[in-house]
């Protein structure tokens, strides 16, 4: 089936699940249903063949399948993949956001900077208006208040005129497009240099938050309440993994447990756990930032103040490359504000994605559960088998890593997230650990890590069959390619879905309630005074010209005879 052809039938069988499960009263994402069209196909035993073309039973059997899982309320897998969905929809590196922050900054500011660039005033009414406009950008760049503020208004025309007196707009008014927009950029920093300047002074900062205050408050109160929730679900994930390693022990115990999922929410709070610690390692580099920042913003404003001291007239070469560089950082500091509360805001909507554990567990059963079951922490499992380290004499063929003998041991990217290869093949999905003082194996430029060093070994005598059987279970369990990091299996699975989250190759809609969602602008191109080249009637079409001469070969004569055909068809034969 061509790619084309076959995106048009997904795009069908995304809109009818999405209606039918509209139809049950459950609004559901095109992305979601995306990745639940992959997960289904995956899942071996609802019987697709990805080799062939889906037929009409087929699309009803997809259709009917994922409008049952996504209606599943108590299936924490469920829960899992919308958690993924979710986050991987409104999660982007601090460097990304910061870089899309600032380009819809830019974007908002577009209809104003063309305003004052594209003015061509004259009168003198003309001019104080454009120069109102030049006071009304440089408070819409800066951020600090209101242009609507008539004492933030008179601060900022007092700033302005102390660099940019109203008679220079004259000169302003002759400079091309990008050298107004370069001035006004400049300006715009100078002012809010001084008006930070003034504030701590004392003399001014009408409309001006302390940001390092909020920040110094915000940052600790987002830090614990995700400590606190890491601690809740550490614990879950410490409780399933002891019960499940009972099961594993006692074989007779699997089928009682099997109505509850307990893989599936072992799963669930291991991935809300991981993606708590990417949001706290964003939060903690805002602390550092913020921190640092604090420090240069003290210095750089005693650096201001002893320049001018009691001066009546200061160079600007010597105070306007500090009033640039306080501005700056108060952007930074903006920056910082922005993010923490996003990465906030995300932190919260995750929450949602943990209901089915109390639903499926209450405390009373996992009491039960937990009888004569030692609970173990990830620090205590690892710390347990820190000695049993790997022998390099028992291995010829494979390469084992050690840290007094690896470069930058720490920093590398260790296959499962760092999960126990071993134990979570053997198993059918037990999430353990790994411990990498055991020795880490280098495996096709890949990495692994064991909770044991007889899983090591194990492991080592025949990677690729263990690594099969994790590509199998994660067919059956669809979160686990994200929770693994298993996308590299995967990424040949069109025309079944669209979705892949791990490139984010999504077809989706971005709502107000998306968090770093973006403000979406059309790029257009104004028309242009040229021709353009049209068909035009040719002889292209005609039939090809095919003459024939007969008797140049095989003659016995000495004189040639040569008979002339003509083989050209008729036009209207063609």
């Amino acid at each position: 089936m061509p790619s084309t052809q076959a995106e048009s039938v997904i795009k069908n069988i995304i809109r009818e699940i999405g209606q039918e499960c509209a139809a049950h009263g459950e609004i559901v994402s095109e992305t979601l249903v995306a990745f639940m069209v992959k997960a289904v196909v995956l899942d071996p035993s609802n019987g697709f063949n990805m080799d062939r073309t889906l037929i009409k039973s087929d699309v009803q059997k997809l259709v009917k399948l994922c409008v049952s899982r996504l209606l599943d309320s108590k299936n924490p897998s469920l829960d899992t993949i919308k958690m993924q969905v979710y986050f991987d929809m409104n999660y982007t590196s601090r460097e990304e956001f910061l870089k899309e922050h600032h380009r819809v900054l830019e974007s908002r500011l577009g209809s104003v900077l063309r305003e004052i660039t594209d003015n061509r005033a004259c009168a003198r009414e003309e001019l104080e208006s454009l120069y109102r406009k030049v006071v009304s950008y440089m408070l819409l760049r800066s951020g600090l208040g209101s242009p609507t503020d008539i004492k933030i208004v008179r601060e900022a025309t007092a700033a302005l005129q102390s660099v940019f007196p109203q008679a220079e707009l004259g000169i302003f008014l002759t400079l091309s497009k990008k050298d107004k927009e370069r001035q006004l950029k400049d300006l715009s920093m100078l002012v809010t240099g001084i008006r930070l300047f003034n504030r701590d002074c004392g003399k001014g900062g009408e409309g001006i938050d302390d940001l390092p205050a909020i920040l110094h408050e915000a940052i600790p109160a987002t830090t614990q309440h995700i400590d606190s929730q890491l601690q809740i679900v550490q614990d879950l994930a410490y409780r399933y993994t002891a019960i499940l390693e009972k099961v594993t022990e006692n074989p007779l115990m699997s089928m009682e447990l099997q109505p509850y999922m307990l893989k599936e929410a072992l799963y669930n709070v291991r991935q809300y756990e991981i993606f708590l610690q990417i949001i706290l390692s964003d939060i903690i580099s805002c602390a550092q930032e913020v921190e640092m920042m604090i420090k240069q913003l003290g210095a750089q404003l005693e650096h201001l103040k002893m320049t001018i001291k009691s001066k009546t007239a200061v160079p600007t070469s010597q105070v306007f490359p500090i009033f640039i560089a306080l501005s700056n950082l108060w952007m930074s500091f903006q920056d910082e504000t922005v993010l923490v509360s996003v990465l906030s805001n995300l932190t919260a909507h995750l929450e949602q994605f943990l209901g089915a554990h109390e639903l499926l567990f209450p405390e009373k059963v996992m009491q039960d559960l937990l009888n004569e079951v030692t609970v173990k922490t990830d620090v205590y499992r690892i710390k347990e088998h820190m000695e049993d380290r790997v022998h390099l004499v028992d291995f010829r063929k494979q390469e084992w890593l050690f840290p007094e003998t690896t470069a930058n041991f720490d920093k590398l990217v260790i296959q499962y997230r760092g999960f126990c290869a071993y134990t979570f093949a053997t198993t059918d999905g037990l999430l353990i650990p790994g411990n990498p003082a055991i020795g880490i194996l280098k495996h096709k430029e890949k990495y692994y890590t064991f909770s044991t060093r007889s899983a090591a070994y194990s492991f080592a005598e025949n990677p690729e069959t263990y690594i099969d059987l994790i590509r199998e279970k994660a067919k059956k369990n669809a979160e686990l390619i994200q929770l693994l990091e298993l996308h590299q299996h995967f990424e040949t699975l069109i025309p079944y879905s669209q979705a892949n989250l791990h490139q984010k190759v999504t077809h989706s809609v971005q709502t107000d309630l998306s968090h770093m969602r973006r403000e979406n602008c059309s790029q257009v191109y104004p028309s242009k005074d040229m021709s353009t080249q049209s068909r035009r009637e040719g002889s292209s079409g005609v039939p090809r010209p095919q003459i024939h001469i007969a008797g140049l070969r095989g003659c016995q004569n000495k004189t040639t005879y040569g008979v002339r055909v003509n083989l050209t068809r008729a036009v209207d034969e063609t």
